[in-house]
C-alpha cells in the first residue's frame, strides 16, 4: 500500500511533547492569563475578607453552646493517649511536602487552595449543624499555631470543632491535589494515621474521621469550577 507523502512528511515532522513547564517559569506563564489571576483576587477576598475574619468568634461560639456525646463503641477498643506531637509533625510535615510540591505548578496550587477555602467553609457548616461534645475522656490537644489564629491562649484547647476532622480533611485534601503515585500514597498513609491518632487522643469520634475523606474529596471536586485549568500547549 503505497502512502501519501504529505502524511509521510507529517510523521516525520512531528515533535515530541517537552517536559512540563515548572517553577517560576510556570508562574510567569500563569500569572499572563486574566483568568488565573482573577480566580486568584477572588479567592484571596474571600479567604482573607470573608472568612479569616469570622473564624476566630465562630470557634469561641461553638466552644461556649451545649451538645452532645456521640456513640462510638469503637473508641473503647483503642488505647487512649496523648499523642499530639506526632499528630502535629505528621499533619504539618505532610502539609510542608505538599505545599513545596504544589506551589512548582500553579494551576494544580490554585486549585488546592479554593480546595482548601471550601473544605472551611463545609467543616465550619458541619459543625454548626451536628453539635457535639468530645469524648468524656478526650486528652486536650492544644495547638499553638491554631491558637494564633483563633486568639486563645497557647494551652486552650478548641474542643467542640468535631463533625469533620479538620486534620485529617486537610491531609486527604493534599492528597488531592498533588500528582505522582508515591506522593499521593505517602500523604494517603499520613491521613490514616493521623485519622487513627485523633481517635487514640480521643479528640474525635470515629463518624468525625471517616466523613473526613468525603468532604475533602466534595471540597476539591467543586474547586475544579472555581480555578481554571491550565491551558494546553
Amino acid at each position: 500500500m503505497r502512502v501519501s507523502p504529505s502524511i509521510s512528511a507529517a510523521s516525520h515532522t512531528r515533535t515530541p511533547a517537552g517536559p512540563p513547564v515548572v517553577g517560576s517559569e510556570a508562574w510567569t506563564h500563569a500569572l499572563a492569563q486574566p483568568a488565573f489571576r482573577w480566580s486568584w483576587l477572588l479567592l484571596l477576598v474571600l479567604l482573607f475578607g470573608g472568612l479569616v475574619p469570622v473564624v476566630p468568634g465562630f470557634f469561641h461560639f461553638i466552644q461556649q453552646r451545649p451538645g452532645a456525646v456521640a456513640f462510638d463503641p469503637l473508641l473503647g477498643l483503642l488505647p487512649r493517649r496523648d499523642v499530639a506531637w506526632p499528630i502535629f509533625a505528621l499533619m504539618y510535615g505532610g502539609v510542608v511536602v505538599a505545599v513545596g510540591w504544589l506551589t512548582r505548578y500553579p494551576h494544580l496550587f490554585l486549585r488546592g487552595m479554593w480546595g482548601y477555602l471550601l473544605l472551611l467553609v463545609l467543616r465550619m457548616a458541619a459543625i454548626w449543624l451536628v453539635p457535639l461534645v468530645p469524648p468524656l475522656d478526650i486528652v486536650a490537644m492544644p495547638d499553638p499555631f491554631l491558637a494564633l489564629v483563633f486568639h486563645t491562649e497557647a494551652n486552650e484547647a478548641i474542643t467542640k470543632d468535631l463533625f469533620f476532622s479538620g486534620h485529617t480533611s486537610t491531609v486527604v485534601l493534599l492528597a488531592l491535589a498533588v500528582r505522582g503515585r508515591w506522593l499521593r500514597r505517602g500523604l494517603a498513609i499520613v491521613a490514616t494515621l493521623i485519622g487513627v491518632l485523633v481517635l487514640v487522643q480521643r479528640v474525635h469520634y470515629t463518624c468525625d474521621v471517616l466523613a473526613a475523606p468525603l468532604f475533602a474529596w466534595l471540597a476539591y471536586w467543586a474547586a475544579q469550577y472555581l480555578a481554571p485549568n491550565e491551558p494546553l500547549a
